[in-house]
């Protein structure tokens, strides 16, 4: 209980958590859709769903300035790519909250001039711009610790008593093909578990600007579900900061 009570009195706590209802709603009203006798149910989820996005709306007011914070913070990284990376996602994740604040402003009616639809499509971008640089960070950190694991493992056979046995390594990492590099992938994912976290992420992420910019339609069942994931994800790693990537 202590444990909830602290995650909760977290903003990014309450975020994920709302996240997380929204995303259900959303997929269960997919599912619902079809039984002709659901009507209210489906009006009543989504519902929930409309009022769990206008509190996250609330939730991120502030997160403007965190972004800029950690722009800053990432331009000090010593390594090029995830410093060009990180900084790029920042820095769209500031102009994504600027928009969002504007539709915000334009919700509650202070200012009504908003052209809504333009500022919904410039936040999309600005997110789905932030998300790809994060993956590509994301494939950068994945590409150097498989080559850091192949070559622990190269070391280790090299010192290995055990000629007889070396050819049939599991990984078999000088033999090519798909299946020696799945392999390397699965054991290089399995002993990181943050950067496997934030890679899921960031994939079921994609799934929403993907959609609403029009460069890989779905439907709202997709959608909730992967939006469902990442905000467990997320949850996970609020509540446990040890999964979480480190910059």
């Amino acid at each position: 209980m202590e444990a909830f009570v602290n995650f909760t009195n977290q903003t990014r706590g309450r975020d994920r958590l709302f996240r997380a209802i929204q995303h259900t709603c959303m997929l269960l009203s997919y599912l619902l859709e079809r039984k002709a006798d659901k009507e209210t149910v489906i009006m009543k989820l989504k519902e929930l769903e409309s009022s769990m996005r206008s509190g996250r709306k609330l939730f991120r007011l502030g997160n403007m300035v965190h972004a800029m914070v950690a722009a800053r913070r990432t331009t000090q990284l010593p390594d090029l790519v995830p410093r060009l990376c990180l900084t790029a996602s920042h820095l769209n994740r500031v102009l994504y909250f600027i928009c969002d604040t504007v539709l915000w402003v334009k919700s509650v009616g202070l200012i009504p001039d908003v052209d809504k639809q333009k500022w919904r499509n410039w936040a999309t971008k600005c997110y789905y711009y932030s998300l790809l640089m994060s993956l590509t960070r994301d494939l950068y950190e994945i590409s150097w610790r498989m080559e850091q694991e192949a070559h622990r493992e190269k070391a280790r056979k090299e010192n290995s008593s055990l000629s007889g046995e070396q050819d049939q390594d599991l990984f078999g990492f000088h033999a090519g093909g798909l299946q020696p590099f799945l392999l390397l992938l699965y054991n290089t994912l399995r002993k990181h578990p943050p950067l496997l976290l934030d890679t899921v992420k960031n994939l079921c992420d994609l799934s929403s600007p993907l959609d609403q910019l029009g460069i890989y339609k779905t439907n709202p069942g997709v959608i909730g579900l992967c939006g469902l994931l990442s905000s467990l994800v997320g949850i996970l790693t609020v509540a446990s900061p040890h999964m979480k990537l480190k910059h």
